[in-house]
């Protein structure tokens, strides 16, 4: 039984994406990637750092600079003071790739519901959600690499528009370059040829070599230029940022082999569905187009597998990995609508019982323990979490009474309502975390500064959320290559109990304290409290 019309899929995949990454993008602090970020946005308007890109006048060429670009064009637009303005180039890009999937996924699976489901899977996947929402480059990169995927598909498996196929295959692979450099290259499209190769056949492929260098050239062009500009402008200082780059790979957040493992976790809500759908012992004789599950359940493993090889391991890299997991649990999401009530054995529905009516008590319980957690904390969001818990407790109840009918589909689509309600209503309740009474931002001191003519400078330190705080960019002064000001009188700002150093520093100035910033939005007595984001100013006087 099919409740959605097929040819509302793509408005009805709009309007979650709408619900899930447009809205309430002002809630959460700006996090350090996004600061880095959206400080060499603006310096590009300000500075007219467009190709050079630096932070905080600093050279910073460790990222192409397409995403910022686009954070720096909305900016301009809006504002920079705007975080919603610099974060929706995210939100556009992930809903792009949320469509294409959908467009892929018609394309080789042959099921428009079956297209329809793995996009919602994979927009309300946890990883999807959060880099969709959040000012960092990630998302670009795998954005518009799903779009080369889609078309280099087609040039692989089709002999029709051979030329159009493959040029746009080349402008999306080579705009990912631009984006965050090879990473999507490696952790998604290398894993995608490697399953293609194993599953499928390269149709016609003795008149596509013509086409194929087309490809190729259009790739190396987009994703050879910007580096070969700086380094030709700046030689020395690309050469070193590539090798420290280079080494990181190596030597930084270094884990075991096994460390993504439990990669599916990452899909969030789907956790347990996601798990089952790797099990292709148990599936193979279940989904309806083996081959299709095939090759997406080889895209997933190859891609985690090509990512354990790295030494570097972060969580956050295996965004990738999710949007071809949401192919492969989209087989499983599809034989569970289809057999659920009937077909499926009492061991069989272990999972969706547990992975659906989790969901559903979490919703419904929301209010007992939403009120637990928050209670002294809701002066001023009554309002909000009375209408958050009036919305999600009608839906925890159907929830569970669809599950226990074994209604499955209205269980699903009810989820996905569940997750667009929590981040459309049920999101600005966050803020009410954010209890640290000693907050005190930058913003008012580059005003003061140039009021008073006193200059401020940043002392041993470079945390760019102070930087972006701040508003514009705050001269350096480091104790192992030291500058004087020729000023008689000068601020600086530095880390807390900084003082000695500053003292030993200058030793023929006065230091007096004037203030401490703190932009940390809980107290210090609490996990996740930062350092860095906490800085001391003191005034220092020539005797």
């Amino acid at each position: 039984m099919n409740f959605i019309q097929e040819k509302k899929y793509v408005w009805i995949l709009i309007i979650v994406c709408f619900a899930i990454f447009f809205v309430n993008l002002d809630v959460l602090y700006p996090n350090i990637m996004e600061a880095r970020n959206f400080i060499t946005a603006r310096e590009m308007v300000s500075d007219g750092n467009w190709l050079l890109t630096t932070m905080n006048g600093e050279p910073r060429y460790e990222k192409p600079p397409l995403p910022t670009w686009l954070a720096a064009i909305s900016g301009m637009l809006f504002g920079f003071k705007s975080l919603i303005a610099l974060r929706i180039p995210s939100a556009f890009i992930t809903l792009l790739l949320v469509l294409c999937s959908y467009r892929f996924g018609i394309y080789f699976i042959k099921n428009k519901k079956q297209a329809f489901i793995n996009s919602l899977l994979l927009a309300t996947s946890f990883y999807i959600i959060f880099a969709g929402r959040n000012g960092t480059w990630d998302i670009f990169a795998h954005g518009f690499m799903i779009v080369g995927i889609y078309y280099s598909f087609q040039f692989f498996s089709s002999v029709e528009n051979i030329w159009r196929n493959s040029l746009l295959a080349g402008l999306f692979i080579g705009l990912s370059f631009m984006s965050k450099g090879p990473v999507s290259h490696f952790a998604l499209f290398l894993p995608f040829i490697i399953a293609y190769s194993v599953v499928y056949t390269y149709e016609g492929f003795r008149k596509k070599w013509l086409p194929l260098v087309g490809l190729l050239v259009v790739t190396a062009i987009l994703s050879s230029w910007w580096a070969i500009y700086i380094y030709e402008m700046d030689t020395a200082t690309a050469t070193a940022i590539a090798e420290k780059e280079t080494t990181a790979w190596q030597d930084r957040n270094v884990r075991p082999f096994y460390y993504y493992w439990s990669f599916f976790v990452q899909s969030g809500i789907w956790t347990v569905v996601a798990f089952v759908s790797l099990l292709y012992p148990y599936l193979k004789s279940r989904v309806e187009n083996l081959k299709a599950y095939k090759f997406s359940l080889f895209w997933t493993l190859f891609a985690v597998i090509l990512l354990s090889v790295i030494p570097e391991k972060k969580s956050r890299y295996l965004l990738p990995v999710l949007i071809p997991l949401a192919y492969t649990t989209s087989f499983y999401i599809m034989y569970v609508f289809k057999s659920f009530k009937t077909n499926m054995k009492k061991l069989e529905t272990i999972p969706v019982y547990l992975n659906f009516g989790l969901v559903g008590l979490i919703s419904l319980v929301f209010p007992i323990v939403g009120y637990i957690f928050l209670k002294d904390q809701l002066e001023g969001f009554y309002a909000r979490f009375i209408i958050t818990s009036l919305t999600l407790v009608p839906i925890g109840f159907f929830i569970l009474k669809y599950l226990y009918q074994k209604e499955i589909q209205k269980t699903f689509y009810l989820i996905i309502l569940f997750l667009m309600t929590t981040i459309m209503i049920g999101f600005p309740l966050a803020d009410a975390f954010l209890d640290n009474p000693k907050y005190n931002s930058l913003q008012d001191i580059s005003r003061k500064a140039e009021t008073e003519k006193i200059p401020v400078y940043m002392f041993n330190i470079q945390s760019p959320e102070l930087v972006w705080d701040y508003g514009e960019k705050v001269p350096l002064l480091h104790s192992h290559d030291l500058e004087i000001s020729k000023e008689n009188s000068f601020k600086v700002l530095v880390m807390i109990d900084g003082k000695k150093g500053v003292e030993k520093a200058f030793p023929n100035y006065k230091v007096t304290y004037q203030e401490t910033f703190d932009l940390n939005p809980i107290d210090e007595t609490k996990k996740g409290y930062k350092d860095r984001l906490r800085t001391e100013m003191y005034l220092v006087e020539r005797k």
